[in-house]
């Protein structure tokens, strides 16, 4: 049985399944940020005891994301692998934004801004694979786009300054 598309209007062209240059530079950002986060755990070897067990898995959960980011952006989509790492990654990201409820470093106990991306996240992940389902390829690449810019690279870069704990490690 033939899968349902998006309906074609006339004079319209469908849009490319290729990665566009946005989806690259997001591909190659999440690369970046993994080895930045690798980094940094590695230079915190000393410290490690000292970190929460809700903390390493949402270290791990994060990143899984990232490293499933660039196979998602830049590999065959439309295909069981691009759907399987697809599900895998919205699984992901959902246990990411869940953990960050538990941890509240440098906030008194009380959540931060950076929860409002994790409240976000638990309601557009799962919207990023309804769309998938129902084959709204525009939404779907723009719901997946925007979670990655936002609750992935830019959330993620935030993890470094401000005396966060990455950052003391990846500086130490």
């Amino acid at each position: 049985m033939a899968e349902a598309a998006e309906p074609i209007r006339r004079g319209v062209q469908p849009r490319s399944l290729s990665p566009t240059t946005f989806e690259r530079v997001l591909a190659y950002g999440s690369i970046i940020l993994l080895v930045a986060v690798l980094v940094a755990v590695v230079r915190g070897h000393s410290d490690w005891t000292k970190v929460p067990v809700l903390t390493w898995l949402h270290i791990g959960t994060v990143g899984l994301s990232l490293a499933l980011t660039p196979m998602l952006l830049l590999g065959r989509r439309g295909v069981r692998r691009h759907r399987f790492l697809g599900y895998l990654w919205v699984a992901s990201m959902s246990a990411t934004a869940l953990l960050s409820f538990g941890i509240r470093g440098n906030s008194q106990g009380g959540p931060s801004a950076i929860h409002i991306l994790s409240a976000i996240t638990l309601t557009q992940a799962p919207m990023l694979a309804w769309h998938a389902h129902l084959h709204r390829v525009n939404a779907h690449r723009y719901t997946a786009l925007s979670l990655v810019a936002g609750a992935l690279i830019i959330a993620g870069f935030f993890t470094f300054p401000f005396g966060r704990m990455l950052g003391r490690w990846l500086l130490a």
